[in-house]
């Protein structure tokens, strides 16, 4: 899949690009951006190491987002990643989203909810009726995203982030 985006929304771009969307192993030299910096981000924001966070990452078995039940996505732009995800398979009609990540360089742009797009598209084509995920609690954006891309809450909204800790979400893709 490819889409033409209009990036002119910060001093210093010069116009459209292109994204196009394959599916990648989690060992791929493009996954490690990704990797990279989700491990510095959720470093900064829960206290831990990038280091042990990285590891963390890379212990999910590469196989749970490989077809047939899961995948991962890049976006690339140019040949570069820019954003990317995965879901592995959560139960028999079920994707859990994972590694929902856009580049520093390249937030703002809407880049997050084409990349949860692409993946409920590919769920779906892959015969999974609904979508779970799961966010820390420290990560506004990724809420905001996810209320945004209609996705339900499955906690009590009105209590706050740290108090909910793990914040779950659901959508229906039927």
């Amino acid at each position: 899949m490819s889409a033409t985006f209009d990036l002119n929304t910060r001093t210093g771009d010069t116009g459209p690009v292109r994204l196009n969307f394959v599916e990648i192993d989690q060992n791929d030299p493009l996954a490690a951006p990704l990797l990279q910096e989700l491990a510095a981000e959720y470093a900064s924001r829960y206290g831990r190491s990038p280091g042990v966070q990285y590891q963390e990452l890379k212990s999910y078995p590469a196989q749970e987002f490989a077809p047939p039940g899961g995948v991962l996505v890049m976006a690339l732009a140019d040949g570069v990643p820019v954003a990317g995800g995965a879901y592995r398979q959560y139960d028999s009609t079920t994707a859990e989203l994972k590694r929902i990540w856009t580049s520093k360089a390249h937030r703002g742009r809407g880049f997050g909810k084409l990349v949860v797009a692409e993946l409920e598209r590919s769920a779906r084509d892959r015969g999974y009726r609904r979508v779970y995920l799961t966010t820390g609690w420290n990560q506004p954006e990724a809420v905001a995203l996810y209320l945004a891309a209609g996705y339900t809450p499955l906690y009590d909204r009105s209590l706050s982030s740290k108090t909910v800790g793990s914040h779950p979400f659901e959508k229906s893709l039927e």
